[in-house]
């Protein structure tokens, strides 16, 4: 269950206005709780590349590392690579999918499993290799790459694929990823007295001026730590240091409760 935006807005402005700290407009709001799920969802990753250098001996460590990827679980998605032999035609590649399978418009942020569905046949995992090595095992007939063991390079974004007998004719290459949060956003109108009504329909992308709109694609847990980091960002935006103070003490204790 991700985070209710409206939820968040109107806590944040409830104890902006209970502590006499000022008031934080529908669009800096916006623009701060980007911000704020960018940092917690990059937050994940550290975390996770922290806990891969602890002692796995640790009776915690299975635990930390299920609770991560639990809140991972909503971005975790899968699509359909592009084959294009026209860009560089002497080395063919696939492009990354921008879309899902839902045809949602995402951006990749960490690649996952990458699978080659031959034509008529079961599905087959792709192995990872770095750019020395990608070259080199094809220079013997006991190490190349073959279809029932493919290899792939990822490079800007591109997966070179050998054997070069992988095309979209022969198969289909599906990738499974974790892709970037959609940013959070707090719809609204404008009423008779200039007041801001929220808008509660789902946010569109394509529809110009945009209207609706789209909650925090956080797990829901995460709610009380990013209104505590959005009064920090509150704090900045009023020119207020003491709500700085104030919230960063309350997200340090947040952190050290989850941890603990």
């Amino acid at each position: 269950m991700a985070v209710n935006v409206n939820t968040v807005y109107q806590t944040v402005l409830l104890i902006l206005n209970k502590e006499q700290r000022g008031y934080i407009t529908p669009q800096e709001f916006n623009d701060v709780a980007t911000q704020v799920q960018l940092e917690i969802f990059n937050k994940y990753f550290e975390d996770l590349n922290q806990q891969i250098r602890v002692p796995q001996t640790d009776l915690d460590y299975a635990d930390r590392v299920l609770n991560i990827d639990e809140k991972l679980s909503i971005l975790k998605t899968f699509g359909t690579a592009t084959y294009d032999s026209a860009s560089i035609p002497t080395n063919p590649f696939w492009a990354l999918p921008t879309t899902d399978i839902y045809s949602q418009a995402v951006e990749l942020y960490k690649l996952g499993t990458v699978t080659f569905q031959p034509t008529n046949k079961e599905a087959v995992e792709l192995q990872r290799l770095q750019r020395n090595d990608f070259y080199n095992i094809q220079k013997s007939r006991l190490t190349r790459s073959t279809e029932n063991f493919p290899t792939y390079l990822l490079e800007n974004n591109r997966l070179f694929i050998n054997p070069s007998t992988i095309t979209d004719t022969t198969g289909v290459v599906n990738v499974d990823f974790i892709r970037k949060p959609l940013d959070p956003v707090w719809g609204f109108t404008v009423g008779n007295l200039g007041q801001y009504i929220y808008d509660l329909t789902i946010f569109d992308p394509t529809v110009f001026p945009n209207t609706g709109s789209r909650n925090f694609e956080l797990d829901a847990s995460e709610q009380t730590n990013i209104i505590l980091k959005i009064l920090q960002y509150s704090g900045v935006i009023i020119n207020d240091p003491t709500v700085i103070q104030v919230a960063s003490q309350k997200v340090q204790q947040e952190e050290i409760n989850e941890k603990s």
